[in-house]
This record gives structure tokens, C-alpha cells and sequence, in this order.
């Protein structure tokens, strides 16, 4: 069926046009309204018949479909009931959604989107975008064209090997770019006319996912080394062949990978890897917003990750050019980085150390002098003794490694100190928003990566800012999609942590909460679209035009989850 948005010359009025009529609208989530098709669209479009007979409006559709929503009884129901609804109708989901977006975003992606990824094979319902599999590896451009998608604005890929902190999923990770994907229109009005998720298949090592019979995946183990290189960059000949002017979002690859594709392609197309830039960007205006609170400028901080995964490096990299804008060298600000993995504080004494370790290992002198039980292996716990670190960061995917020890000590060693635990889903969080508020006695500044209630102590209530990714990337594509950048880069996340830190409140800082509400999210990507458009021309990767009436014709960009009328147009 060929749609297309057109405004009537006549009353300006905008339209939804169609080549077909009668059922085949009810069966396209995109042009399927429901009962709420008026009785000039029932005469026109032949649905006489094929709805009941009463013209609704969407309020009272909102009503209804709420009321089925708060009947599920766990939210793997509530995910499966949303997914269901958005694929027999997007407007309607995506205004209820919106509308409840405190209380469904954590159903329609983080945290119980991993559950659901888990469990795709025995809730999977209605294919939902492109399935690749290695066996198919000829057949690609061909594939790319069966999704009936001519120009979509934003891709989301994934190999499904690193789904959230649950590991491999297999086929099961296609939950992850279609979550992506709802969050580009929920948060930052991307149409979904125009969005593509796909599921690269190489296969599966997770054992669990093999032996189950109704597993919907490649049957054997994961594809790796030349064979799975071949493949990736076979997919982005064929995604810049038939969509050359795509965005194309990697998302939830293993680490090594996603570094590795980041590297390799990031100057050949338009391109970036949420987990490490949309990630940097979000927790950097978070520490942006926390050193309000502070005082104390980011040249001075002193950071220590827990966790030395893609995401630590994506954060490491993006603290460095703060510090930089901020009068440091190079080398200085990255000696204001600390890195604790599995072993311990990461040291050069270690005989291999990968880039990213390397980059930030300890010098052997420095550590000589730490007071510690074994140098070989010194624990979260004494690097914060030793370091006094100002900042404490988790990207562990390890819950609890956030000890009362450690919290306590980052209290006694500041008057505020800051501590995101920023794992997720929820169960792999190194310590609860609760934990940290309770353990320094209120004083933490606390932003989590999953969702966390506010927390009440000693008579004061402490919202728990959330490290949502959704305050990034959203409207990153935005301003890349619509200001027809070419090329992505990190100067471009730092301006859009820089925009989203400045959407904090002086109420929001008063709650100790370093990010925005979630129900202001579309103006905070509407900020975040302009300055990463804004910089994109400074970076030279699009044209200076797009600057003149930028932020009015980004906010036009944005598509509203509202019927339209319709019209059949042959």
C-alpha cells in the first residue's frame, strides 16, 4: 500500500493519503484507526461493515485500551498487550504510551524489554522488520528492499550478543531494535513510517536458546572471526547501496564488536553505537547537572569506573574532551581516570591490555604507594580508599558491586559525593537508588541506569534521576535524520550533553535529581536535536542552511500521534 502525508492546497490541512481501501487499512498498524474512523473515511474507504458501528474518538479509545492494559496481571502481559496494540495500530499506541510514559517506558524497553527478549520465541506474535541470517549473506540488497520501507531515516541493528546486561539472546535480541526504534518516535517524534529494526543472525551460543524447540533463531553456534567480518560489511554495502542516505544505529553487539564496527565504519557512512556515544552523552550531562549541585568545576573531578566495558569507554572518552573544553591536556585528563574491572584496578603491570585498558592503566609507580592486600589485584573498595575520587561510576553489569562499604567511603571522602550505578536491567544495577541515598546518609548525588521509585530519608524525598539513554539518542537522530548530516562524532554527543543538562531545573537539582522529568522528554530532544545539528555544521558533516528557522522546522519534523483524516488517492 502506498501512503503519503499531504496538506490540502485548499485549507492547508494535512491528510493522509492511501491507495487502498476496506480491510487491508485495518490490517496496516500505520493506517488502521479503528473505530475511530469518521463516517465520511467509512463511506470513501468502503469499511462500512468492517468496525462496529459507533465513531469513537481516541480519548475514548485511550480509555479503553487503559483499562485493558492495567487488567494484565505481570508486565511481561503488559509488554506482550503493548506490542500487540502497536502493531495493529501505531497512532493509538503511541499516544497512550505518551501519554502513561512515566509508567510504560520501563514496560516497552528497559528493564522488562529484556525479559521479553528472553522469552521472544514463545511470545513473538507478528514479524516486526528485517530478520538477516548468515545463510542469506548473497541475498541482502534483496532483503533490505522487502521491507517495503523506500527511504527509512533511522536503522537499528543488532547481532543479539550483548542484550542489555542478559548476554546472548540470539534471534531474541530483535526485542532490542524494535524497543530502540518506539523510543526515536516516542521521545523524539521520529515517524514510524520510517523506521527499520533489524536482526543480524550469525547464530547463538547461549545453550538455553538452542535446546528450546520453539526457538526461532539460526540453529548453530555463533558464526565469529573472517566469516562474521565478511558478513557485517557485506550488510553495510547493501545498507549503502539501497538506503545511502540512512542513519545506522548499532546496538547491543559484545563489546570487542561493537568497538571494532564503530572504528571501521563510522567514516564511511552515517553512523554511531548508542551503547558507547548516546551513553557518554547522556551520564556526561549528568555529571554536568551533578557539578551544579557540587560546585567544584570537572577539571577537578577525579572519576572511577567499576566496569571496563564499551559503554566505560564511550563515558572515558567523553569525560576527556569535557575536561579538555574545560583548560585540561589530554594527558592530564586522563590521569583523572580511574578503571576497576574483574582483576582489580586496571595497571600497566598487566602483560596484555586491550586499547581501551591501556588508555587509562595506572602507572606501576602510582600504585606502589597505594595501601592495599595484594597490588596485583586491588579491589573497588581500596582504589576509592587510595584514590579519593570524586565521582564513582558503575557500568559493572554486576548487581551489588556498589558495597555499603564503598558508598560510605565515597561519603566520608565527600560532602557530596556523586554515584551512578548505571547497569541494567534493573537486577544488574551495582547498588539500588535507595542503597545510595540510605548509605551516605542523603548526601549522594544518585542517577541510576534502570528506573528506581524515589527514595524518602530522613523526612526528604530524593527523585532518582534516571541515566535514560531515551534523553539522547532520540533526538541525536533527529537533528542527524532531518538535518540530512553525514557523519557522526563525539564533539556532537558532548553538545548534545551540554543541551540536555541545561533542560535541568533548579526543582530538578532542589529533588537532587541531575536529569529532567521523562514527561518533558520531547522538549529535551527537541534541544538535544538542535545542538547536535548545530554542531554537525561546525564539524562540517552538513550544510550551513539547515541553521535558518532550525529548532521551528526540527519541532515540524516531529510526528504527533494523531489521526489524521484519509483519503483514497489512486
Amino acid at each position: 500500500m502506498n501512503i503519503s502525508i499531504k496538506i490540502d492546497p485548499a485549507t492547508g490541512q494535512k491528510y493522509m493519503a492511501v491507495s487502498e481501501k476496506g480491510r487491508a487499512l485495518l490490517l496496516n498498524p500505520l493506517t488502521n484507526k479503528g473505530t475511530a474512523f469518521t463516517n465520511r473515511e467509512r463511506d470513501e474507504l468502503d469499511l462500512h461493515g468492517l468496525v462496529p458501528p459507533a465513531v469513537c474518538t481516541i480519548k475514548q479509545q485511550l480509555e479503553r485500551t487503559y483499562e485493558n492494559y492495567l487488567a494484565k496481571t505481570t508486565n511481561l502481559e503488559r509488554f506482550i498487550y503493548l506490542s500487540s496494540l502497536q502493531d495493529r495500530n501505531e497512532t493509538l499506541f503511541y499516544r497512550l504510551v505518551l501519554d502513561h510514559i512515566d509508567e510504560m517506558m520501563p514496560v516497552v524497553y528497559t528493564p522488562v524489554v529484556g525479559e521479553a527478549c528472553q522469552k521472544y520465541s514463545h511470545i513473538y506474535r507478528r514479524g516486526r522488520g528485517l530478520y538477516m541470517n548468515f545463510g542469506q549473506k548473497d541475498m541482502l540488497e534483496k532483503l533490505l528492499i522487502n521491507s517495503g520501507i523506500s527511504n527509512p531515516s533511522i536503522i537499528v541493528v543488532t547481532d543479539g550478543e550483548r542484550i542489555l546486561g542478559l548476554g546472548d539472546q540470539g534471534a531474541g535480541g530483535m526485542g532490542i531494535p524494535i524497543g530502540k526504534l518506539c523510543l526515536y518516535t516516542l521521545c523524539a517524534g521520529i515517524s514510524p513510517h520510517s523506521t527499520l529494526p533489524i536482526m543480524l543472525d550469525v547464530g547463538t551460543d547461549n545453550e538455553d536458546r538452542l535446546k528450546d524447540p520453539l526457538y526461532l533463531g539460526l540453529r548453530q553456534k555463533r558464526v565469529r572471526g573472517e566469516p562474521y567480518q565478511a558478513f557485517i560489511d557485506a550488510f553495510v554495502a547493501a545498507v549503502q547501496k539501497v538506503f545511502p542516505r540512512t542513519l545506522l544505529q548499532w546496538e547491543d553487539f559484545l563489546k570487542a564488536n561493537a568497538l571494532h564496527q564503530l572504528k571501521r565504519f563510522r567514516d564511511k557512512l552515517c553512523s554511531f553505537n548508542d551503547d558507547i556515544q548516546g551513553t557518554a552523552g547522556v551520564i556526561v550531562a549528568g555529571l554536568f547537572s551533578a557539578l551544579r549541585i557540587t560546585g567544584k568545576p570537572m577539571r577537578e573531578q577525579r572519576v572511577v569506573f567499576a566496569g571496563a566495558g564499551a559503554s566505560a569507554q564511550g563515558i572515558s572518552d567523553l569525560i576527556v574532551s569535557a575536561m579538555m573544553e574545560d583548560g585540561l591536556s589530554h594527558g592530564e585528563a586522563i590521569k583523572r581516570i580511574w578503571t576497576v574491572d574483574s582483576s582489580g584496578l586496571v595497571t600497566k603491570a598487566r602483560p596484555k591490555l586491550e586499547d581501551f585498558k591501556a588508555t587509562y592503566a595506572r602507572d606501576v609507580d602510582e600504585v606502589a604507594a597505594y595501601k592495599c592486600q595484594d597490588r596485583s589485584k586491588i579491589t573497588l573498595l581500596e582504589t576509592v580508599e587510595n584514590v579519593k575520587p570524586t565521582i564513582l561510576l558503575g557500568t559493572s553489569g554486576t548487581a551489588g558491586t556498589f558495597t555499603r562499604e564503598v558508598v560510605q567511603l565515597m561519603a566520608k571522602i565527600n560532602d557530596r559525593p556523586i554515584i551512578f550505578p548505571l547497569s541494567n536491567p534493573t537486577s544488574k544495577s551495582e547498588c539500588t537508588g535507595g542503597e545510595a541515598i540510605q548509605w551516605s546518609d542523603g548526601r549522594a548525588i544518585v542517577a541510576t541506569g534502570s528506573p528506581f521509585a524515589p527514595v524518602t530519608h530522613n523526612g526528604k524525598r530524593y527523585r532518582i534521576g534516571q541515566g535514560n539513554n531515551a534523553f539522547i539518542f532520540p533526538g541525536a537522530g533527529l537533528g542527524i535524520s532531518a538535518g540530512s548530516v553525514a557523519r557522526v562524532n563525539e564533539r556532537m554527543f558532548l553538545e548534545a550533553a551540554r543541551a540536555l543538562a541545561a533542560k535541568v531545573t533548579p526543582q530538578d537539582l532542589s529533588d537532587s535529581a541531575v536529569y529532567p522529568e521523562l514527561s518533558r522528554i520531547r522538549e529535551c530532544s527537541l534541544s538535544v536535536a538542535c545542538a547536535t545539528a548545530r554542531q554537525a555544521v561546525k564539524e562540517g558533516f552538513a550544510n550551513e542552511e539547515i541553521l535558518e528557522g532550525l529548532e521551528d522546522n526540527l519541532h515540524q519534523a516531529m510526528w504527533e500521534p494523531k489521526y489524521l483524516p484519509m483519503r483514497y488517492e489512486r
